[in-house]
């Protein structure tokens, strides 16, 4: 089980019980559904927040069929695809944990839209990246981002991820457990606003 301590509580603090909820003080992370199919294409087909996407073929129904053979990855354990909730249910992005093998896991398909609230960005890395630390011997995210997503890639800089590689089309970044434990604290007392 994996503790996140807002500093102003000591000790205490959230604590995600589950892989399939993770809470933040602003932020709720839960696995998505089937009946999530309609927003996520949404999000997907909107030029607003696909610019750096994977072009997506298809309808909502082909979407949801998609969700449906994704929940055979996520009963084996091998990904966990996130809808990004504010505290009152409204769905506001996803982030997505794949390739969850050995040490490590990719964490991306990171999207906010329109209705997230101040620091989501933040609050949404800290939380995702926390479910993704919390499963067994996790040590490693590796994260990848289009040349051209100079926004995303400052705030991987600034949050502490590593580039290791580019070509192309990406850049490619690491991001250790020992990095996320030491900065937790940090990050949670920008959310919480208690930064003494």
């Amino acid at each position: 089980m994996l503790t996140l301590r807002d500093p102003s509580q000591g000790n205490g603090g959230r604590t995600v019980h589950s892989i399939e909820r993770v809470e933040g003080p602003n932020l709720v992370l839960r696995l998505i559904r089937p009946d999530d199919a309609e927003y996520l294409h949404a999000l997907r087909i909107n030029p607003l927040y696909n610019a750096h996407l994977s072009a997506v073929n298809g309808t909502a129904d082909d979407q949801r069929r998609w969700i449906e053979a994704y929940r055979v990855r996520e009963a084996a354990g091998l990904e966990y695809y996130y809808v990004i909730e504010r505290r009152d249910g409204t769905r506001c992005g996803v982030v997505r944990l794949y390739g969850i093998v050995d040490d490590h896991f990719n964490w991306g398909s990171w999207i906010l839209d329109h209705h997230k609230p101040p620091k989501a960005a933040l609050e949404s890395a800290v939380l995702s990246l926390a479910s993704g630390f919390s499963l067994p011997g996790k040590i490693r995210a590796f994260i990848d981002v289009r040349r051209a997503n100079t926004h995303a890639q400052s705030f991987y800089r600034r949050f502490g991820m590593t580039e290791i590689h580019a070509d192309s089309h990406n850049i490619y970044f690491t991001y250790d457990r020992a990095t996320f434990e030491r900065d937790q604290a940090r990050h949670l007392s920008v959310l919480t606003g208690d930064q003494t």
